[in-house]
């Protein structure tokens, strides 16, 4: 189970610079149903085609270097069984470009993730795959601290809300 999930790590990093998206041999290592269940943000998706549309065209398009920084990252398999994970801090590092991704402006800066990643196969194929991703340290990366901007908008939504109970009364 491991080494097909490093067999499909491997395969799907060759895209784009070593040719189109049959190139990622998708069909070789997923089930044609597959579940991919992504973060808040992302989503989920179901087959190929889904998970294409939802998460790995908007991915690849924003950072389509992912993967061509070995030395920047750490990966940590551990599998059981049926059961396939991957960790690191990082264990991905890309350039945003492009058009950006899930509103994070194509900066050209190199980022990293953060992220879990966990399989299930069944019949010799991924069926199901669980990812976690650190959004919010991306975003601090970018100079924007989530956090911080949640609790202004906080602050200034409980004063609009005084504001309109007094108005009220």
């Amino acid at each position: 189970s491991c080494q097909h999930v490093i067999d499909m790590i491997s395969a799907m990093q060759k895209y784009p610079a070593q040719g189109g998206p049959e190139i990622m041999r998708m069909e070789k290592y997923w089930h044609p149903h597959f579940n991919w269940y992504g973060p808040s943000g992302i989503g989920s998706s179901r087959g190929i085609d889904g998970f294409r549309c939802c998460h790995q065209t908007p991915f690849l398009n924003a950072m389509p270097d992912r993967g061509q920084y070995p030395d920047d990252v750490r990966q940590h398999f551990f599998a059981e069984g049926s059961y396939v994970a991957v960790t690191g801090w990082p264990n991905m590092a890309q350039t945003l470009s492009g058009q950006g991704w899930l509103g994070i402006a194509p900066t050209g800066q190199k980022i990293t993730l953060r992220s879990l990643d966990f399989w299930r196969l069944e019949n010799g194929l991924i069926r199901e795959n669980w990812v976690l991703v650190d959004l919010l340290d991306i975003w601090a990366q970018t100079g924007v601290d989530v956090i911080a901007r949640m609790q202004q908008l906080a602050a200034a939504s409980s004063h609009f809300s005084a504001q309109n109970e007094r108005e009220a009364s």
